[in-house]
């Protein structure tokens, strides 16, 4: 079981919700990495060496890491770029199970029929079965009532109920997956999600809700939302960003050289960060996209911490 890749998807909503498409430019491999260097003291006023985009890989736990990936439709397109760096840095056993569309119930156990998961792959279940180290959530926040499993609770209709019912399942699918790990329960990263041009206080408040149950359990975020906004506004909205010095020095994933600045999302897509169309069937970004690449060494940076403090 370990090391598979699971791509889950619902079709209903897709084109919305889903993973990028398959345009015929498929890249071969993957971002080179630099030569390790010495670590250099952090600095405000560097905000190019942000966790997401740092040149120096992360240092790897004594033990290659488990690593289990649950998530939305962010979560499809990120993870073969994640599978990637997490292999690399950290020499990680991987396995994601992501379904566009969902949200933090739909991967509890005793949804049933109202969930767009099936049974096998509820979080639970595959802790059950992957016995990782790590977990890895990421949850933009179904805020539309997609999912039957939300209730047809919104956050426009009724923001107050929308984050008491998304805080209790937060709760939940933590405590399924701690007590699915037995003796030795995995750590559970949340990824912190980035600015939303519509709802930017909904995404404020559900962060908080991740950052407290991290704080709770002890276990780092995954603070990739940051890596994906400008540093003057942690919740504000761009679809560029200046280049970083590693993104100049690949310029696949420099997207506008001439402007010193990069692309994160498409001029039609302001939620997703792979710069492919979607399609009626998601799957993993198939183009490199700096914000994905953002995102996963984010998260990368997080899980190694998560490994070598459990380990």
């Amino acid at each position: 079981m370990r090391g598979r890749w699971v791509a889950g998807w619902t079709l209903a909503g897709a084109i919305l919700l889903g993973g990028c498409g398959d345009p015929s430019g498929d890249p071969s491999g993957g971002p080179p990495r630099p030569p390790a260097a010495p670590a250099a003291p952090e600095t405000s006023a560097m905000p190019e060496a942000s966790a997401g985009t740092r040149q120096q890989a992360p240092a790897a736990p004594a033990r290659p890491p488990v690593v289990l990936y649950l998530g939305d439709s962010l979560a499809m397109e990120n993870q073969r770029v994640l599978g990637r760096e997490l292999r690399r840095d950290l020499r990680a056993d991987y396995t994601s199970a992501p379904y566009s569309g969902t949200t933090l119930c739909d991967y509890l156990e005793g949804t049933g029929e109202r969930s767009l998961v099936p049974a096998a792959d509820k979080a639970a279940a595959l802790v059950r079965s992957v016995r990782p180290d790590v977990v890895v959530l990421q949850f933009w926040g179904n805020a539309w009532g997609y999912t039957p499993c939300m209730d047809g609770i919104t956050y426009d209709a009724a923001p107050k109920r929308y984050l008491e019912r998304y805080t209790a399942d937060a709760g939940r699918l933590a405590g399924q997956i701690t007590d699915a790990g037995g003796q030795s329960p995995p750590a559970i990263v949340w990824v912190l999600q980035g600015p939303d041009p519509i709802t930017p206080e909904r995404v404020r408040k559900v962060n908080a809700v991740y950052e407290e149950l991290a704080a709770s359990s002890g276990d780092p975020v995954a603070d990739a939302g940051r890596a994906v906004s400008p540093a003057s506004g942690r919740y504000t909205w761009t679809r560029f960003l200046p280049c970083t010095a590693w993104e100049r020095a690949h310029p696949d994933y420099c997207t506008e050289p001439d402007g010193d600045r990069t692309a994160l999302h498409r001029d039609d897509d302001h939620l997703h960060f792979c710069l492919a169309p979607t399609t009626s069937t998601p799957k993993p970004c198939p183009v490199r996209s700096p914000g994905v690449l953002r995102i996963a060494r984010e998260i990368t940076r997080a899980v190694g911490a998560a490994a070598r403090d459990g380990g």
